[in-house]
């Protein structure tokens, strides 16, 4: 008799475990998404970032509903970063100074999702969401001046004693970033959905590209990113022998 007792309780408890961690996945979902990554800073004139250069990237994510318009989300994002002063012939000192950066991002960040039309625990229609949050990158930046024009920027020039200061000060290998975005959800089925979205992120320095007084030490460098992807869902499966009911 003791033996049954003991069997019922861990059967039963076991139960309670099982339920609470079977409601706790429910509505969580991951995501895995590709796209590009477009560095804007001081290596381009162009003032939504520097598409010549684009690079590729790939986030994933994991989310869970708080309620029917916020989630919290767990996002990752490994990408590259670029920019040539070479690509641009206005004006026309970029092709003489001729600056050139690249670097690896890998990006961890805790985000808020507001879904606009309150929709987190349904899977039909196109859903509409803003999103922000806080994380850090990691980068670790390759700059080149070695192509520049030294007759134009000779030593008479403001340019020399400004990089000697941006090599001296070096480059840092991991910044705060502000993600900030909007995008859009829609299911497929009661599992899948496909996500469209676009990123940009603040960062709080102007050393992204290693370049700073040698450039445009007034301009904040940030990059951002375009990218699509699949969404998965998770569910309760009821499978094998339910939990007693337990009137009191």
């Amino acid at each position: 008799m003791k033996a049954i007792t003991t069997t019922l309780v861990f059967f039963f408890f076991g139960c309670i475990g099982f339920k609470a961690n079977a409601q706790f996945y429910k509505d969580m979902s991951v995501g895995l998404n590709a796209g590009i990554y477009i560095y804007q800073g001081d290596l381009t004139p162009e003032r939504l970032g520097s598409f010549r250069t684009l690079q590729p990237g790939f986030s994933f994510f994991a989310k869970k509903p708080i309620n029917h318009f916020l989630a919290a989300r767990i996002h990752i994002s490994i990408a590259k970063l670029k920019g040539d002063d070479s690509r641009y012939t206005t004006p026309a000192y970029r092709q003489q100074r001729n600056f050139y950066f690249t670097t690896p991002v890998k990006e961890f960040s805790a985000q808020l999702v507001w879904n606009i039309l309150g929709k987190n625990y349904e899977d039909y229609g196109i859903m509409p969401y803003i999103f922000s949050g806080a994380g850090l990158s990691l980068i670790s930046t390759k700059k080149d001046y070695s192509r520049m024009d030294t007759s134009i920027f000779s030593k008479t020039s403001d340019v020399p004693a400004a990089l000697a200061i941006d090599m001296a000060r070096g480059t840092p290998r991991t910044v705060l970033s502000v993600p900030v975005g909007i995008g859009a959800e829609y299911p497929i089925s009661g599992r899948f959905s496909v996500n469209i979205e676009t990123s940009y992120r603040f960062i709080f320095t102007d050393y992204l590209d290693g370049f700073s007084q040698s450039a445009n030490p007034k301009r904040q460098d940030h990059y951002h990113s375009t990218s699509a992807g699949l969404i998965y869902k998770f569910g309760v499966k009821e499978k094998g022998v339910g939990c007693p009911v337990v009137k009191l």
